[in-house]
């Protein structure tokens, strides 16, 4: 993948129920992650990116008709510190946020509605619960690293404590 070249963010429809930190279910969600780069045949260049508060699932490249680049494009793609000839590049988009995953814009199923301030409380560890689906769908045993910064790097600590058997490397950024 070029820095120039147009990504499309995808959508994993989970259809089994997430317990949440808070107590509450989600009984189906929708995650939306790019992608760059190509997984190699044992799957163990695989790298998870865990965006800030501000941020999202494009991390890098363009969407048709953007102006600008993803939010790390400095830092992801070919020749670049993460660099997508040799890496398989992940970045979903927070439970909860507004650029796609399910979120407070979402259509609870329990009342055919939309959420708006009934979406339940989502955490950090609930946000690395998802990811850990991500990546079982995407057949991915272990990541080479998760890389993340910020409220990211809160994500990394938490795949640390909560699965340091799926992930070699983390990268806790600030």
């Amino acid at each position: 993948m070029n820095e120039t070249d147009y990504v499309q963010p995808q959508t994993l429809q989970v259809s089994t129920p997430l317990q949440l930190v808070s107590g509450a279910e989600l009984p189906s969600y929708d995650l939306v992650y790019e992608t760059y780069g190509q997984l190699n045949a044992d799957a163990s260049n695989a790298v998870l990116i865990c965006h800030a508060l501000s941020g999202d699932h494009h991390v890098t490249g363009f969407h048709e008709g953007d102006a600008k680049p993803g939010w790390w494009s400095d830092y992801i793609g070919p020749g670049k510190p993460v660099d997508t000839n040799e890496f398989f590049v992940v970045c979903s988009n927070n439970l909860g946020g507004c650029r796609g995953s399910s979120g407070p814009a979402s259509l609870n199923p329990a009342t055919g509605k939309v959420y708006g301030p009934d979406f339940p409380i989502v955490t950090c560890r609930d946000w690395v619960n998802s990811q850990n689906t991500l990546r079982q769908h995407l057949g991915i045993e272990q990541w080479a690293a998760v890389i993340g910064g910020s409220m990211g790097g809160m994500q990394v600590l938490q795949w640390a404590i909560d699965y340091p058997d799926k992930l070699r490397h983390a990268l806790v950024i600030a």
